[in-house]
């Protein structure tokens, strides 16, 4: 929820958009390309997909729980496909071109750790490129036992272990259960949870959200995504097909699973995988608003951890320049420039030249 209501003022956003209470954030989506078999030898569009990927903070694999994709991808018969085959396939790719990565560059490593270079600088640095960073690497070292072992004595199984759980680590994943809707589904959701159950499975209808927010932008019916509810407002405008279509939306889904999941998946992706805080950050501490008076204008989403500095660098890099103190505006309080900031704190920068 957007914290306006909190402090009894109207919001003007300007980053972000607030709808019905709620705060929405840009966040940037990317749909990676198909995968293949080997895709981490560099087959089919392999090396594509791996270089996106790359980029990414999280994964959102989406599987199909009708089992209506076969072992190459194709479009087959409701029921004769694998969604948990699906997802360890795709998996095993991911691993082995982390694998790929170590085993590929065993000279490199060992000749930097000969020239006095610590382990977790030298793995560090081979992985900095896909986004690891050097807590990833030490605590993929502490978690698999090989924190002591001599990284020339590292075997295939220490290896493959060791990319296993620092791909885990560097890419969390969340699995998109979609096409819920479909008939024995559900029992597919269940063999998920049940295989994988040290991951997070969101059971997701595409096709019922898709439904719910065209109806919404017709003026039909109002809709929030992620919302556990809908409301019809115009039911004489609704065709018989309609009123079927969005009866099961409201009882076959949301009586079910409390709501579509599209919108949720990506907030459990943001906030729960990532473990990201929402902060608003305001020039005008009376007013709550920034320089050209609008209130509450931007929503900025922060790394757990991250300080009153970090916060300052994200707006914009001079803003670190003679910053003293942040001011929490709920509570009147002054944060250090190391405070470490939590979800839906609102708060104003104070440095010299402003003081």
């Amino acid at each position: 929820m957007c914290v306006h209501p909190e402090f009894k003022i109207q919001d003007n956003p300007n980053n972000s958009k607030c709808v019905d209470g709620w705060r929405y954030i840009p966040i940037e989506l990317i749909d990676l390309p198909g995968l293949i078999k080997d895709a981490w030898k560099g087959k089919g569009l392999g090396n594509q997909f791996l270089s996106i990927a790359a980029q990414s903070d999280a994964l959102l694999h989406v599987v199909d729980a009708s089992g209506g994709i076969d072992s190459t991808g194709k479009i087959t018969e409701i029921g004769t496909g694998d969604p948990i085959s699906d997802f360890a396939d795709i998996e095993e790719e991911l691993i082995m071109w982390y694998h790929k990565i170590l085993e590929g560059n065993r000279e490199k490593i060992s000749k930097l750790i000969r020239n006095g270079s610590d382990i977790l600088d030298a793995i560090t640095d081979l992985y900095r490129g896909i986004g690891v960073n050097k807590n990833q690497v030490k605590d993929t070292l502490f978690a698999t036992g090989l924190e002591e072992k001599d990284f020339n004595n590292f075997d295939m199984v220490d290896s493959k272990k060791f990319a296993s759980y620092l791909r885990k680590i560097s890419k969390p994943t969340l699995i998109v259960a979609n096409k819920i809707d479909v008939e024995g589904a559900d029992k597919n959701f269940a063999r998920l949870r049940e295989r994988y159950n040290d991951s997070i499975i969101i059971p997701v209808s595409g096709d019922s959200e898709f439904s719910l927010r065209r109806a919404e932008q017709k003026g039909l019916i109002k809709y929030s995504p992620g919302s556990e509810q809908f409301e019809i407002i115009k039911s004489d405008e609704l065709n018989e097909k309609q009123i079927n279509a969005l009866d099961f939306i409201k009882k076959g889904i949301m009586g079910e699973y409390m709501r579509t999941g599209v919108q949720f998946a990506i907030n459990v992706a943001v906030f729960k995988l990532l473990k990201m805080n929402s902060v608003y950050p305001v020039a005008d501490e009376k007013n709550l608003s920034d320089k050209k008076g609008r209130i509450l204008p931007d929503l900025i989403l922060l790394k757990d951890g991250a300080t009153i500095n970090d916060l300052a660098k994200e707006i914009h890099t001079d803003l670190t320049k003679g910053l003293l103190y942040g001011k929490d505006l709920r509570y009147n309080l002054r944060l250090p420039v190391d405070y470490q900031l939590r979800d839906r704190d609102v708060v104003s920068l104070v440095n010299a030249s402003k003081k």
